[in-house]
């Protein structure tokens, strides 16, 4: 059987990662199929044409995964699969609190034939069997023989084969440039971010997360040996084509084990297995100088710290009170001397902001080393603490939000402004980090660094701006290069210039080696 996995796109803008579950769900595949993966990030495609695509494929039977801010479009797509009638499962943190809903249970139309909750590591193949069968059951759940929910090891993990699969749909360098790369830089005609997980879970349980619910608040961690021989395969990878991968660490936390993953990035480097690599961990955890020492040591440049706030009294509302705002800074100094940088995420709209929550915590941003700070508002997910306390107090404006999804707008009433206002603050927050008088202050903010320290902020800078003002047609990117153009020239310059240096110091030598007595007299 053909079997197809879809993940549609994240309704924002296109995603620069694929997603984990695809690759996994296709190692554990019982042998004798043959799994396709589209992410609709990297290969948009509207109802009419995955239908199509479906049956031109011979397709016999599709996988989605989707969030909830995706579930609406994952929807419409599973409603134009099973249209050809090809049956369809659905899985991940929504469909898992709300089956119903995707089964029709609720009143509303049915999206999907089956659905598997929680995680589907050992469903998945039973699934599939079943599927070949004819005998799809509605519901697969990973329970042991008392009914209870369990949680899979992550020992033994699946190799997913990431020297054989075809990651072109993933290659972030578009066509236009990679001439002109490979001609300037040997290596970068591909470049590639490529999640990896190294454990599973999170004890915090954040009042708006939905972490703790899916993946429980019991820690799980793959073995130092799988996660070093994941890298080590991915590395020669990219030395075989010639091209760039680096990591992202899709842990929720990947620190939350402080110990461990002391000892994991000591084998990494033990082993030559360094890549660039990104990951979550939170500020508490990185007051530690050895931890940040191996993380720089080991390949570490870009850390997600979810900062939310910078009010303790909003950190204390949503179980976050771990977080100190008065430690941001020195964390955030500890990160740059290494040549690390944040990606700082906040939230607007918590119980305790008011309007200029945006300048105010702006005027703590500009006072950090450069990074990203990305914003977004406070939204109840399904099953959350959070939905569950809006829901009783009846602030939620819309309950089922994600049925009609439009990214950055709010799903219930602040405590202390109007939604609005809220809406206004996320917006300046955004024009204010992003603007090209930003971009141009977050890169002279470097100008002790190399050029490529200078490059690589600026960037991801541009990449991080597309989060909130889409770039996906050729007209966007030209406005923005126009937009920034002098500080691209100033780049520029530098980098043209530290590339031709050693030619010249060496066509200097070469001259200076023949010509000694000259030079000796000149001297004199």
């Amino acid at each position: 059987m053909r079997i197809l996995l879809y993940n549609p796109d994240n309704g924002v803008t296109r995603n620069f990662m694929p997603h984990l579950w695809m690759f996994l769900l296709q190692a554990l595949t019982p042998p004798g199929h043959e799994v396709l993966l589209i992410d609709g990030n990297a290969q948009p495609m509207d109802e009419t044409q995955i239908a199509q695509f479906v049956r031109d494929q011979n397709i016999g039977l599709v996988g989605i995964g989707a969030m909830t801010r995706m579930v609406a479009r994952a929807y419409r797509m599973a409603d134009a699969i099973r249209a050809t009638g090809v049956p369809v499962v659905m899985g991940g943190p929504h469909v898992t609190e709300e089956a119903d809903e995707a089964l029709g249970r609720n009143g509303g139309p049915r999206h999907a034939d089956a659905v598997a909750l929680g995680e589907a590591d050992e469903t998945w193949p039973q699934i599939v069997e079943d599927a070949v069968r004819g005998e799809l059951k509605e519901i697969y759940a990973p329970v042991d023989d008392i009914g209870k929910e369990r949680k899979p090891s992550l020992n033994p993990y699946p190799t997913i084969p990431w020297d054989k699969l075809d990651l072109n749909q993933f290659n972030l360098v578009p066509k236009i440039l990679h001439p002109l790369l490979r001609n300037f830089r040997e290596g970068w005609g591909t470049f590639r971010i490529v999640p990896v997980e190294s454990g599973r879970g999170c004890p915090y349980g954040c009042e708006f997360c939905t972490v703790t619910g899916f993946f429980g608040d019991s820690i799980r961690f793959r073995s130092n040996e799988s996660v070093v021989n994941e890298l080590l395969l991915l590395k020669a990878r990219a030395h075989k084509e010639e091209g760039q991968i680096a990591v992202f660490f899709i842990d929720d936390n990947f620190a939350i084990n402080v110990k461990r993953t002391k000892s994991l990035l000591r084998d990494i480097i033990a082993a030559k297995a360094q890549v660039f690599w990104v990951a979550q961990i939170s500020a508490n955890l990185l007051r530690d100088e050895e931890l940040v020492d191996l993380i720089a040591a080991s390949g570490g440049k870009w850390i997600f710290i979810g900062m939310e706030s910078v009010d303790p009294a909003n950190l204390k509302d949503v179980n976050k009170g771990f977080n100190k705002p008065s430690e941001y800074a020195a964390v955030l100094e500890r990160l740059a001397k290494r040549n690390i940088y944040a990606i700082s995420s906040f939230i607007f709209g918590m119980d305790n902001d008011t309007p200029g929550v945006a300048e105010r915590t702006l005027q703590q941003v500009r006072s950090w080393p450069p990074g990203l700070p990305v914003f977004g508002l406070l939204t109840p997910l399904p099953a959350t603490p959070l939905y569950k306390r809006l829901e009783a107090a009846g602030r939620l404006t819309r309950p089922r939000h994600w049925l009609d999804f439009v990214p950055f707008t709010m799903a219930h009433t602040p405590l202390k402004m109007t939604i609005e206002e809220a809406h206004v603050e996320l917006n300046y927050g955004w024009a204010h980090s992003y603007s090209p008088e930003a971009l141009a202050q977050a890169v002279a903010a470097l100008d002790d660094q190399h050029v490529g320290d200078r490059v690589n902020i600026f960037l991801a800078r541009l990449c991080f701006r597309g989060i909130y003002f889409p770039m996906l047609r050729k007209s966007s990117w030209l406005r923005v290069v126009v937009e920034n153009r002098r500080t691209i020239l100033r780049l520029f310059r530098e980098g043209v210039f530290r590339w031709m240096l050693p030619r010249n110091s060496a066509s200097q030598d070469s001259f200076d080696a023949a010509t000694p007595k000259a030079r000796g007299e000149a001297n004199a």
